[in-house]
């Protein structure tokens, strides 16, 4: 292990031969650290962490550090879970998930893989966050908010607490979620709105011509008819043939907690 002299590495921590540490950092207690990974210089790794293989860390980052949650008991450290390939750019800021009174034990903060957090963006305690999400600058979730895989969240955008935002959704800078952001959607704004679907992003991401045709489809039926969100979740089913984009939107209208973006 390459462990600058200044920085400071708990004993009950356990890092991968190949683990680098840089000056003044430091790696708390419980903390377990894959192969590959580069904690950089004056960063925090909080005790109970848990960070898979071939992560960066830059300046000033803090990963699983005690939740910023009032409900927290203190001294008391949650749990966080890191997968592999991440890059967690200047400052950026994880929270591990909320002890308290009656906490059954099991809840986590959890961030996939192939993520790239861009600097100063936050993950509130509690938050669940899939694979292949990119978060830019100064983008903040509030906790217990879901992100499923390969969501683009521009810069200074906002996230409510308990929000889920859905796959391969894109959120554009500066915006306010209060509401469930559609799979496959572009969602903008401040109450944000839904503009359609992420062209560009799906044809990236390798669905076809057909597959987009059909999300257009149905976010026509749900937002652009005069038809109630149940009315249109039968239109769906009834017009749409049965294909994987129908179910995974269908699906997650039927199962939002805080309604969907309008």
């Amino acid at each position: 292990m390459n462990i600058h002299p200044s920085a400071i590495v708990h004993p009950d921590a356990k890092l991968a031969q190949d683990v680098e540490v840089q000056p003044f950092s430091i790696v708390e207690a419980g903390v377990t650290i894959g192969p590959g990974t580069v904690i950089g210089p004056h960063c925090v790794v909080g005790a109970g962490t848990t960070l898979g293989a071939n992560n960066r860390l830059y300046s000033g980052a803090q990963v699983g550090i005690a939740p910023q949650d009032l409900k927290h008991k203190p001294g008391v450290f949650g749990r966080t879970v890191i997968g592999d390939n991440n890059v967690f750019r200047e400052f950026v800021t994880i929270s591990s998930s909320t002890v308290y009174e009656g906490d059954d034990g099991h809840k986590v903060t959890k961030v996939g893989s192939d993520c790239l957090i861009m600097a100063t963006a936050h993950i509130a305690h509690d938050c669940i966050v899939g694979d292949r999400v990119i978060m830019a600058n100064g983008a903040a979730l509030a906790g217990h908010v879901t992100v499923q895989d390969r969501v683009n969240i521009g810069g200074i955008v906002g996230v409510h607490q308990f929000c889920v935002l859905g796959e391969m959704a894109f959120i554009g800078g500066m915006s306010r979620i209060s509401k469930d952001v559609l799979p496959y959607m572009i969602v903008e704004g401040s109450p944000a709105r839904c503009f359609g679907p992420n062209a560009v992003g799906l044809e990236r991401h390798g669905l076809d011509k057909d597959a987009i045709r059909r999300i257009r489809k149905i976010y026509k039926l749900l937002y652009r008819s005069s038809l109630n969100t149940s009315q249109a979740l039968e239109r769906i089913e009834s017009d749409i043939p049965a294909c994987h984009e129908r179910q995974v939107i269908v699906d997650f209208v039927r199962n939002s907690k805080r309604g969907i973006s309008k």
